[in-house]
């Protein structure tokens, strides 16, 4: 007989001896050994509860503006300007357990503000009556369920992140908790859910989501694509790897030049595609609508009361190409996050890397030939406003939203930049912190003539604290400062009181 079968055999029995092992090893640690562990159980029931909530707030600060990481990835609800304040009443009902075979949610908020004078287009939200020294609005107006394994939001909601903590990150590059929520109806798979027949150690998530693009400033009634898909190897096994493709488009709309740009079934189909369409030539040589996408790989290692997240963003705004082999391999956002579950007072600690100054290159084209570069992100020819809403960046607010251009232009100016950013948050006996710091160097973008780079150091110390002998109330102090010559110096605070309590259970 030949050794070569012979040899092949003996490794496949010790492999499958190896799986037995690790199987009777898992089922023995309680671990359930299912084709598809969904972690949903037809017993669990759960009970049902109402909150209310409230907070009124108060900003003030030296500066021109309000520091900067004061107000930025706030939605909107904290304005740029130096002095502000803002009540908020709202009621919400929290998912229950994400074992129950169905489970809903829904939120509801309305805030009443007042702040210096600005321009109205920068402090509106959908729903919303604006002054130049105030206004009213629903930043918060949704409902959620989940099906099994299905999800349907409806409202004005926020939009899925992709970073592991937003409450340190400094954002995302497609999408950022920094312009105000719009409204939208999205479906699909929000969490990680493992494929039928792997055990649990392949899983996925998806979705898609249509939403308007209320602000009117430049395009009327332009509309949102947005859909991803991610996958995760790895489920129980102490190292994960995760990837995430999120492609996002504006599109329709009426342009007060160029008219109807596409509002039908099949503008929709062409931006779904990205593919070419439309009546703008535009459109029709490149893609109908501005379409952004971005991938993101994820390698985790887990332990018993530990976490490790290694994340790297990119993002295009040319051909789809896959992450690391694109002309701007040299942009992206890089990140590290540790989270400790087994001590309060550092619970989470985030550490990121920005950089935009590539975009491909310095030029589109030049003596004839096409180099693909000068890429100017969040800027588009057709939806001239750029990747904005409301005036505030979708994606990552350290490319400046345009409520900051002091010559009236409506899209980004400053896209070119380079950011290190740290964040730290915990419990220290009861007083909840977070301490964010940024160094950011700005060069402007590809299309505009800046004759120095300017930079800029943000720091912001977050505490809360409840206090039961006061009634339950939340107190909450901001201290905030920005360094440099973007903004210049500013020193702000903002003083929050707040209070959430149960309404009924059933």
């Amino acid at each position: 007989m030949n050794s070569r079968p012979r040899h092949m055999a003996r490794v496949l029995l010790c492999i499958g001896m190896a799986l037995c092992s690790w199987r009777a090893a898992a089922q023995q640690r309680d671990l359930s050994w299912s084709w598809w562990p969904t972690g949903i159980r037809a017993d669990v029931q759960g009970t049902d509860s109402l909150f209310y909530s409230g907070s009124l707030s108060a900003v003030a600060s030296s500066g021109t503006y309000a520091p900067f990481l004061l107000t930025s990835n706030t939605y909107g609800i904290v304005p740029h300007t130096p002095y502000s304040g803002g009540l908020m009443l709202g009621i919400s009902k929290p998912a229950t357990s994400a074992e129950r075979w169905y489970d809903y949610d829904f939120h509801v908020a309305a805030l009443a503000r007042v702040h210096s004078a600005a321009d109205t287009r920068a402090t509106a939200m959908p729903l919303s009556l604006t002054y130049p020294y105030g206004g009213v609005a629903l930043p918060v107006a949704y409902a959620h369920a989940r099906l099994y394994i299905f999800d349907c939001t409806v409202g004005i909601a926020p939009m899925m992140p992709l970073m592991a903590d937003t409450l340190l990150s400094m954002g995302g590059l497609l999408l950022s908790p920094n312009a105000p929520n719009m409204p939208r109806v999205s479906v699909g798979i929000d969490r990680y859910t493992a494929f039928p027949g792997c055990y649990g150690y392949f899983e996925f998530k998806g979705g898609l989501t249509h939403a308007w693009l209320t602000d009117d400033i430049l395009v009327q009634k332009a509309m949102l694509h947005h859909k991803y898909l991610g996958l995760r190897l790895g489920g129980r096994l102490p190292v994960n790897i995760a990837y995430e493709f999120h492609h996002a488009a504006q599109w329709g709309g009426m342009h007060p030049t160029y008219g109807n740009l596409g509002n039908d079934f099949r503008a929709f189909v062409n931006t779904f595609f990205a593919r070419a369409g439309g009546n703008m030539p535009n459109d029709q040589l490149n893609a109908q609508g501005n379409h952004v996408t971005a991938q993101q790989f994820t390698l985790t290692a887990k332990g018993t009361g530990w976490q490790v997240d290694a994340y790297w963003q990119n993002m295009s705004e040319d051909n789809l190409i896959f992450i690391g082999f694109g002309q701007n391999i040299a942009d992206g956002l890089w990140g590290i996050n540790l989270r400790l579950s087994n001590q309060p007072w550092v619970q989470s600690v985030v550490y990121e890397l920005l950089n935009t100054t590539d975009q491909s290159g310095p030029w589109h084209d030049r003596d004839g030939l096409c180099y693909a570069g000068n890429d100017s992100y969040y800027r588009n020819a057709v939806y001239s406003s750029g990747w904005n809403s409301y005036m505030h960046t979708l994606g990552n607010p350290y490319l400046l939203s345009p409520l900051y251009n002091t010559d009236g232009t409506l899209y980004s100016l400053n896209t070119r930049v380079r950011v290190h950013h740290v964040g730290v948050r915990g419990d220290i006996y009861g007083y909840r912190y977070r301490l964010r710091a940024s160094y950011a160097r700005n060069y402007g973008n590809n299309n505009s003539q800046v004759p120095y780079s300017t930079q800029n150091t943000a720091l912001c110390l977050d505490v809360q604290r409840t206090v039961q002998q006061a009634w339950g109330l939340t107190l909450g102090l901001s201290l905030a400062a920005d360094f440099g010559t973007q903004f210049g110096n500013s020193f702000g605070a903002q003083l929050t009181v707040s209070k959430q309590g149960l309404i009924t259970k059933w």
